[in-house]
C-alpha cells in the first residue's frame, strides 16, 4: 500500500514538474505572456512598391506583431496582408531578435475585365476597387475560364491591326463561343465564332484600302461570310444612329456588302502570351 502510495506520488511531482516547464513555453508562444519582453519592434518592407498602399499592410500586420516575437501568427498576418488591394503575393517571416519582414509581389495590370475586375500579366482576376488603373488599358469581357484564350486573341490582333494604326480596345467573347472587337476608330467588328483568326487577318489586310478616302466613319463590319463583309459606314454626326440601324439591318444587304477574294497563301500568326 504504502509503495503504491509512493510511486503514484513520484508520478504526480514528475508531471508538476512537466507542467511548471512547459506552462511558460505555451503561454509565452501563445501570447499569454513575454509580447512585452521579446517584442516585434521592427516592420521591414521589401522595395520597389509601387500600388500597394503600405499604411494599409502596416495596419494588417499590427494586431498580429503586437503578439510578440514567439506568439505572433504567421499564417493569418500573411492571410490578412493577402487581403490589401495590389497585393498578388506575399511571405511574412520573423528575423530575431524584433524584425517582421514582409515580403510583397504586386499585381501589374493588363486589362480591365468586365466592369469590377483588372486582369494582371500573371493572368489573375483581381478586384477594381480603388485601384486607379491605366486608361489605355484594353478590356475583355468572357468566362473566366478562357482568360488565355482570349488574351491570346487580343495580342495576335493587335499585331494585325498595328500596322493600320489601329487599337484593339475591347475583346469579347460570349457564351456560345462568339467573338466581338472594338476598334479605337470606334469599329465594332462581329467575328462569329468560326475561323477567328483568319476572318480577323483578312479584315485587317483589308482595312486601310476600305477606310482610304472616305469621310464616313466605320461603325460596324461583320465578318462572318466566306469571303466578304457586311459594312456598316457612319455619315459624319450621325455615328450612333448608323450603328443601330445597321444592327437592326438584315446581314449582308447589298449596300453594305464588299466582296473579298479568298486568300491563296497560307496565313502565319504568332502566338503571344501574357508577360
Amino acid at each position: 500500500m504504502n509503495q503504491a502510495f509512493g510511486t503514484m506520488a513520484r508520478v504526480l511531482a514528475w508531471l508538476l514538474a512537466i507542467a511548471l516547464v512547459a506552462l511558460p513555453v505555451v503561454a509565452v508562444v501563445n501570447g499569454w505572456i513575454g509580447a512585452e519582453r521579446w517584442p516585434l519592434r521592427v516592420l521591414r518592407l521589401n522595395d520597389g512598391l509601387e500600388q500597394v498602399d503600405t499604411a494599409r499592410v502596416r495596419a494588417a500586420v499590427l494586431p498580429h506583431a503586437q503578439r510578440g516575437f514567439f506568439a505572433v501568427d504567421l499564417g493569418h498576418a500573411q492571410r490578412d496582408v493577402a487581403r490589401v488591394p495590389w497585393v498578388a503575393g506575399v511571405e511574412v517571416r520573423k528575423r530575431w531578435p524584433d524584425v517582421l519582414e514582409v515580403r510583397i509581389a504586386e499585381h501589374v495590370p493588363f486589362a480591365h475585365w468586365g466592369d469590377a475586375r483588372l486582369l494582371s500579366t500573371r493572368g489573375r482576376l483581381f478586384a477594381a476597387d480603388g485601384v486607379d488603373a491605366p486608361a489605355q488599358m484594353p478590356r475583355f469581357d468572357g468566362p473566366e475560364n478562357r482568360i488565355a484564350e482570349i488574351v491570346a486573341l487580343y495580342n495576335e490582333s493587335r499585331d494585325l491591326f498595328g500596322g493600320a494604326g489601329v487599337r484593339v480596345e475591347r475583346v469579347a467573347l460570349d457564351a456560345r463561343g462568339s467573338w466581338q472587337l472594338t476598334l479605337s476608330s470606334g469599329t465594332e467588328v462581329i467575328v462569329g465564332s468560326q475561323e477567328a483568326r483568319l476572318r480577323l487577318a483578312r479584315f485587317a489586310r483589308m482595312l486601310p484600302r476600305l477606310t482610304t478616302g472616305r469621310v464616313e466613319a466605320l461603325a460596324r463590319a461583320d465578318l462572318r461570310y466566306t469571303n466578304g463583309f457586311a459594312l456598316v459606314w457612319a455619315k459624319p454626326g450621325e455615328a450612333e444612329a448608323a450603328a443601330d440601324a445597321g444592327a437592326a439591318a438584315p446581314a449582308g444587304a447589298p449596300a453594305n456588302r464588299v466582296a473579298v477574294a479568298p486568300m491563296s497563301h497560307a496565313l502565319r500568326i504568332q502566338k503571344h502570351g501574357l508577360t
